[in-house]
């Protein structure tokens, strides 16, 4: 029973003794989430880029073909466009980078 408690003695000391400072845990995850910020923003602005290129041959191909439905398509596809830029943007300015 002794070895038992002394265990478990030594095991709460040593989880006290690694532990470490939270604030300083939280400030290192906000600078490396501001460091990767700048790539997530211009993979954003790239995915915005092919998804506008793909559009643009989708809706050119529908009304090459004579559908009545292509300023749907053609919205759908400019509004997912626009709201990753958006996205980026409000994102940006909310976390003031």
């Amino acid at each position: 029973m002794k070895k038992l408690i002394s265990c478990l003695v030594l095991a709460i000391i040593s989880a006290v003794v690694l532990a470490q400072d939270g604030n300083a845990g939280i400030n290192e995850a906000n600078t490396k989430v501001r460091s990767y910020f700048a790539s997530g923003t211009n993979l954003m602005y790239a995915v915005g880029a092919v998804l506008g290129l793909i559009g643009a041959v989708k809706v050119y191909s529908k009304w090459n073909s004579g559908d009545p439905d292509t300023s749907k398509v053609a919205a759908a596809w400019f509004g997912s466009c626009v709201f990753l830029v958006v996205v980026a943007t409000v994102i940006r300015s909310f976390f003031g980078i």
